[in-house]
């Protein structure tokens, strides 16, 4: 108790000193943990929106996630409806399991046949109620923008659209989208009454009437190719315009009941699906996850060569933009390092020419070299101590204002702007990570300086004038 009492009164010896560097390792945490904080915030947001959207992992046939996009036929899982019981049912998987349920992708051309617009769409055929229970999931607790698809419930027949699809099929008046223009068609610039719609396409969505057909204005028309490679359209009802934030995606997003896209792709054939999506209750319980499906896949149906990829390998740009949020950080982290390192050498360094004469003094006493260098030790933990426990509360007081600020950016390719918000004490591998790298800085900022107080030689310190 001793060494530490005259440690704290060395420190309050020369307040200013001591109060400035303080105030280098206060700044200096508190930069490193609100940054930290709103990378956390980023990458935990990015998380649980592929999460919602794609599950945890996806059972596909191998290689369609490379080149199978626009040949969904050519990768089609037969009797998906027995691997999903089969999972279901797998006593190692089922505690972890939340939702387990089949999508078909494919792509075609949308029509809305009465303002004579058409536009590319890559369409998504799925259980509603089942998709709406991903869209539940949130397990860190963050600001979810996702909303419950319309289609639960609704006929056959229905169809949620991007807001992009709507605005290029001149629907945004009749589907109620807010801040949406349409864009004026190239035939009503020329001013050309006649539809701009393929004489094939209308020529197939003409099948889809009848005289009494009473047409609602949202009506539009969805163009495949079926497996066998003759083209099939379905007259379809669009309920909803959605916006989903990716104006990539948005512009081409279309929602259906899945055997409704069955019935278009595969027509009397018997249907598939491209994916069967896998969503956890927690992320952390990937790894064991995966590795079961996996040899459940090879030992039950090794025939069909089914593959798991997991939410980062379907997703390429979380794994991008945690690489660039990491070396971001890193630097950052270094930089503040490096200038509270050299901040308290310096004050360190100053403290022991200043008392060459009291080392000396302590020296003759008897002291020895190690007591030299544990009271300087000390005296730097002491001061790292309580920049730390400043820089937590300083954190706190920042973070709060910045998470009740309202402040909003929009990502790039995004669409509609997000919260600005730190998560700072739910990581707590960061919180745990930025306090010890502190003190570590403090005590290896001060062993030099220590290690030159207690190697003094006693009578040059004690003439010291």
């Amino acid at each position: 108790m001793n060494l530490w009492h005259l440690a704290l009164r060395n420190l309050l010896r020369n307040r200013r000193r001591s109060l400035a560097t303080l105030l280098a390792m206060v700044v200096g945490l508190t930069a490193i943990l609100l940054f930290g904080g709103y990378r956390s915030n980023i990458l935990y947001g990015m998380e649980t929106g592929f999460v919602q959207f794609s599950g945890h992992l996806q059972v596909q046939q191998r290689g369609y996630f490379v080149d199978g996009g626009d040949n969904p036929t050519a990768y089609g899982i037969a009797g998906y409806q027995h691997i999903i019981d089969t999972i279901g049912s797998d006593p190692e998987l089922a505690p972890m399991l939340r939702v387990v349920t089949p999508t078909l992708q494919l792509g075609g051309i949308a029509g809305h046949m009465e303002s004579g617009n058409t536009r590319s769409v890559l369409a998504n055929g799925l259980v509603p109620q089942e998709y709406n229970r991903l869209m539940q999931w949130n397990d860190y607790g963050m600001v979810s923008y996702a909303q419950p698809l319309a289609l639960e419930g609704t006929a056959p027949d229905t169809a949620v659209i991007g807001t992009g699809v709507a605005r290029k099929l001149q629907l945004c008046a009749a589907l109620h989208v807010p801040d949406c223009t349409n864009a004026r068609a190239p035939a009503a610039k020329q001013g050309a009454d006649t539809p701009v719609v393929p004489e094939d396409v209308a020529a197939l969505s003409a099948l889809e009437r009848t005289s009494n057909d009473q047409r609602a204005p949202t009506r539009i028309e969805m163009l495949v190719a079926t497996a066998r490679g003759a083209p099939n359209v379905a007259s379809l009802q669009a309920v909803k315009a959605v916006n989903l934030g990716v104006k990539a995606i948005d512009d081409m997003y279309l929602a259906m009941h899945l055997p409704q896209a069955q019935r278009l792709l595969y027509g009397a054939q018997q249907p598939e699906v491209t994916s069967i999506v896998v969503q956890l209750h927690h992320t952390a319980q990937l790894p064991a996850a995966r590795a079961r499906l996996q040899a459940l896949l090879g030992q039950q149906f090794a025939a069909q060569d089914l593959d798991v990829l997991d939410f980062r390998t379907l997703n390429p740009m979380f794994g991008q933009t945690d690489e660039f949020m990491a070396s971001m950080f890193g630097f950052i982290a270094l930089l503040i390092a490096v200038i509270v390192l050299f901040t308290i050498a310096n004050t360190m360094g100053t403290a022991v020419v200043e008392r060459t004469v009291e080392i000396g003094t302590l020296r003759a006493m008897g002291q020895r070299c190690s007591g030299i260098r544990r009271l300087f030790l000390c005296e730097a933990l002491l001061l790292g101590a309580a920049g730390t426990a400043l820089g937590l509360l300083a954190t706190a007081v920042v973070a709060w204002a910045i998470n009740h600020s309202g402040w909003t950016w929009t990502p790039p390719g995004y669409s509609y702007a997000y919260l600005v918000l730190v998560r700072v004490w739910q990581d707590l591998p960061l919180l745990a990570g930025s306090i010890v790298g502190m003190l570590v800085v403090t005590v290896a900022s001060a062993w030099w300086p220590a290690r030159r107080a207690a190697r003094m030689d006693i009578v040059d310190a004690l003439r010291h004038a």
